[in-house]
Order: structure tokens, then C-alpha cells, then sequence
């Protein structure tokens, strides 16, 4: 069955998220992320895109781009290729890093640019990996606020996001897009909307078929390498979220997450 079309953006603007194959890291350490934000720089420069937010979590990645002199699939190949280049040389390893090709959404209006750059953010607080957006370092949360290095700072377009609080000066605006970007919410964006969110009782029962012979109850008293298997086999249920995991097994969304 032939591919999808890409719908396009109106505005040029896209949600785009990158996962690992098979839920496999991308990053191992902090030269990687670096390199694939200098990645994400060198091919800003080149194709004149705008990059108004993003977060590079453990397997996954989430862009918020507008489309410069090329189309956007364009631009997020070369700089998917160059990664990925880089990766196999770095690592000795060979095939795919990537799941598929990236998927994006379209962002249409002001009011989803400023949800969407909310949901990229809070990722890692979501994930229970922090307790605020800007604890993150891998992200451009904190970024908006003139924190981190030249290469940040030159990376991201942040006007654009901030005009939208405009009218009350640069400080004022500044201030209002903090408490939004903090503020609690229950955003869907892209990779949470395309499945059907399982309750509790539906992510229960699978979790006990995956986990065999162990009781559910028992899981958060193994030992850890016991205890990290058992998580391993429950996290590619579609459709539970890792704070729902976490929840169900009485234990912490960061355990879940590095298991």
C-alpha cells in the first residue's frame, strides 16, 4: 500500500517527531545530542527554516519547524541522513536508526503553535524525568530564557513564540510565556492523538498477560535487573502512557521511563 501524503501546513509550520526503531536510543551521551542539535543548525542555515521549539528525549525527538526554501520533508531528511551518518560511524553499526520516516502534523494557528510548543516542553516532566520544563537540558525550554550556549540560543527562533504575549513588553512577555509553559494541562499533540488511550482497567489486563508468572503487586519489590525486565516486556502496550505504567504498578514514571 503506497505511502500517505504528507498534508501540508498553511503556514509552513509542523509537529515533527522522530522515534527510534524499535524503541531504540538515539542518544548515548551528551556529544550526540550536540551533534544532532549542530546537525539540526548547519541545515537551519541552509534551508532557512525557523525552529521554534524542540526536545530530544532518550528514543524520541520532537521538532517544531516552519519550512524555509525546500519543502519540509526535504529539509528533515537531510538532517535525519547526516545523523544517522554520523551515528553508524560514531557507534561501528550499520541499518536503520530511525522508525520509518519521521511523522509531522500541521499547526495551523497561533492557538496550536502555543499548545504544541507546551506539549514538546512538558515532555520530560510528563515522563516524571523532571519536575519542571527547564530542568530538562535537552530541550528548549529554558532556552527562551536566554540559558544555554551559543549554539541554543542561535538554533531557536524565539520571537515568534513570544509575540504572542506581546503588548506588555519583552519582560511581560517573557513572564506570560513562562506561566503557560509550566502551566498543568492535559495537551494531545501528534503521537498521543493517533492512538486510542487504553484505561486502566483495559492497560491492567494486558500488563498481566506480559507479565507471565509475576504478580502485579510483586513487580516494585524485585530486584532492579528483575524488575527492569518485567517493565521492558509492558512497555510496547499501545496505547498506555508510562505515568499510566507507573501508576498501575505503584512505583515512579522515571523508573518506567529508564527501564
Amino acid at each position: 500500500m503506497p505511502r500517505r501524503a504528507r498534508e501540508q501546513s498553511r503556514s509552513g509550520i509542523y509537529h515533527v517527531i522522530w522515534r527510534g526503531a524499535n524503541r531504540q536510543e538515539l542518544f548515548h551521551d551528551d556529544a550526540d545530542r550536540i551533534r544532532f542539535l549542530d546537525i539540526t543548525k548547519r541545515f537551519k542555515t541552509k534551508a532557512e527554516i525557523s525552529v521554534y521549539a524542540w526536545c530530544l528525549m532518550n528514543n524520541h525527538i520532537h521538532l517544531l519547524v516552519k519550512e524555509g526554501n525546500e519543502p519540509i520533508a526535504t529539509t528533515m531528511k537531510r538532517v535525519g541522513v547526516s545523523f544517522v551518518s554520523y551515528y553508524n560511524w560514531k557507534y561501528g553499526t550499520t541499518g536503520h536508526l530511525f522508525q520509518d520516516r519521521f511523522k509531522s502534523e500541521k499547526v495551523e494557528s497561533v492557538r496550536y503553535l502555543l499548545t504544541v510548543t507546551r506539549y514538546i516542553h512538558q515532555n520530560p516532566v510528563k515522563a516524571g524525568m523532571v519536575a519542571a520544563p527547564d530542568d530538562w537540558k535537552w530541550s528548549s525550554s529554558s532556552v527562551y530564557f536566554g540559558k544555554g550556549s551559543p549554539l541554543v540560543n542561535a538554533l531557536l527562533n524565539r520571537e515568534y513564540v513570544l509575540s504572542s504575549f506581546s503588548g506588555k513588553g519583552t519582560a511581560m512577555a517573557t513572564k506570560a510565556f513562562r506561566e503557560f509553559n509550566e502551566a498543568i494541562n492535559n495537551d494531545e499533540c501528534l503521537d498521543e492523538a493517533a492512538v486510542r488511550r487504553l484505561t486502566d482497567e483495559e492497560a491492567r489486563i494486558q500488563i498481566i498477560e506480559r507479565l507471565d508468572s509475576v504478580e502485579l503487586a510483586h513487580v516494585k519489590s524485585l530486584p532492579k535487573n528483575e524488575r527492569n525486565e518485567a517493565i521492558g516486556r509492558i512497555k510496547g502496550i499501545n496505547g498506555m502512557s508510562k505515568m499510566q505504567a507507573a501508576r498501575i504498578l505503584g512505583i515512579s514514571p522515571y523508573i518506567v521511563y529508564r527501564a
